[in-house]
């Protein structure tokens, strides 16, 4: 079969952007759409094309349809991007008539909300992990079979999807098939990170056991954590031999120590030569400094951390099961090893005038390279979303980018958007939107 795999544009609303002068926030996040690369590497026997509408223009999109002539559409997307994969889907419907691919919708958004996504249009909702289960549904329809696959619903709009639950495990991974990275080439230029240059993905392991409020990866392999072999994730090193700098795409690179320790020996014992960016929690850098030490021996050069809150009675209410202090005796341990921080914080709606002044007090005395506040944002499948959805003023899936408030605020709108915007113009300063 031809298959088209499609990243949606950019389309997310930033009020700070909009309003208050705003240019850092999408210039961090400029990265490669490893999930379809991913998919595409376990669909070795047809002919794939990724298609990446956060570097090509609109009219890239029907061009591209009609040069290649996929017989499958797959297309993935965050919260913010699910009105842009519902209107690619219709716009390919339409304009291909009778000839319309099967189009099937992914990604983050599509795990947490499948129904969402049950309407005219789309034909299937791949939910969790999907290089096993997208592999059997393009077979399924490749070979006119039924399709009653885990993780996997054809679309009935006006009834519920009829979704039958998947248990995800290690062959959901297949390792024996890499992402094609091949099919990004030409917009490898394109992808970089903010504050620190031209980056290439790597995902070493899915999911994670804690259960953050705000967190919708959980969702996405059932609470489970597996990892990739170490001999997969170093081959995907190497096959980036365009990029010298790693960032480990997972919700938790050291989600298991033993194995984190193992990788790190894997990596400096097979001569890859690349700085590494990984995630990792304050209470693993407090609990296993070695583990630290031995990756910044195998090229770690800077770590993500979720600080989330500078209040403890802040950070219980998101069950994040770590500590302000805890914070702290990571940063110092991080100060001495020279590694830079990116630095993850959360900037609740209920937040007054001292809050803003506290927060930026912190990171001030901590010296966080690059501190990133988010805005606490209810995305649905959450159980912040449970907890908040009553709260809920803005209902436009566009502007939950993580940068806007959707709920109601304890500040005046203008006031609470002034202080955050003063965050990014003080610590973003060095970061300019190419």
């Amino acid at each position: 079969m031809k298959i088209l795999l499609i990243n949606p544009p950019n389309l997310g609303r930033s009020i700070p952007e909009e309003q208050y002068g705003i240019t850092s926030i999408k210039a961090i996040f400029k990265g490669e759409p490893l999930a379809l690369e991913v998919l595409a590497g376990n669909l070795y026997d047809h002919d794939v094309a990724i298609l990446d509408l956060k570097v090509e223009p609109a009219s890239a999109l029907m061009e591209t349809i009609n040069r290649f002539a996929p017989d499958l559409v797959g297309i993935t997307c965050v919260t913010c991007e699910a009105d842009a994969l519902i209107a690619i889907a219709q716009q390919i419907k339409k304009e291909t008539k009778q000839d319309a691919p099967v189009i099937v919708a992914g990604g983050h958004h599509a795990s947490c909300d499948p129904d969402y996504f049950n309407v005219k249009g789309i034909d299937y909702v791949v939910c969790g992990l999907a290089k096993k289960s997208f592999r059997d549904l393009v077979t399924a329809i490749d070979t006119s079979q039924q399709v009653r696959i885990p993780g996997i619903a054809k679309t009935c709009p006006g009834t519920r999807l009829n979704l039958i639950p998947r248990q995800y495990t290690i062959e959901d991974l297949v390792d024996e098939h890499p992402p094609r990275y091949d099919l990004v080439e030409d917009y490898r230029d394109t992808y970089v990170m903010g504050g620190i240059g031209k980056a290439g993905f790597v995902v070493t392991a899915f999911g994670c056991v804690h259960s953050c409020a705000f967190c919708s990866i959980p969702t996405i392999t059932g609470g489970r954590y597996l990892t990739h072999s170490i001999e997969a994730s170093i081959d995907c090193m190497k096959r980036l031999n365009t990029v010298s700098l790693i960032r480990c795409v997972d919700a938790n690179t050291f989600g298991n120590i033993s194995f984190a320790r193992k990788f790190a020996a894997a990596i400096i014992a097979s001569g890859v030569k690349k700085q590494i960016v990984v995630d990792v929690r304050a209470d693993t850098v407090v609990n296993h400094p070695d583990v630290i030490d031995l990756w910044q021996k195998a090229g770690l050069a800077a770590v993500v951390i979720g600080f989330e809150e500078i209040d403890n009675q802040r950070l219980n209410q998101f069950n994040k099961k770590s500590s302000v202090e805890t914070n702290i005796k990571a940063l110092k341990h991080l100060k001495k090893t020279g590694l830079k921080v990116i630095g993850d914080f959360i900037v609740s709606p209920d937040y007054g005038r001292s809050d803003f002044k506290a927060l930026e007090d912190f990171i001030d005395t901590h010296e966080i390279q690059l501190p990133v506040p988010s805005i606490l944002t209810p995305i649905p499948g959450t159980p912040l979303y449970q907890r908040m959805k009553d709260e809920i003023e803005i209902f436009d899936l566009a502007y939950y980018t993580f940068s806007n408030a959707v709920t109601r605020t304890a500040l005046e709108k203008e006031e609470f958007y002034t202080l955050y915007a003063g965050l990014f113009k003080k610590f973003h300063s060095h970061i300019t939107q190419n």
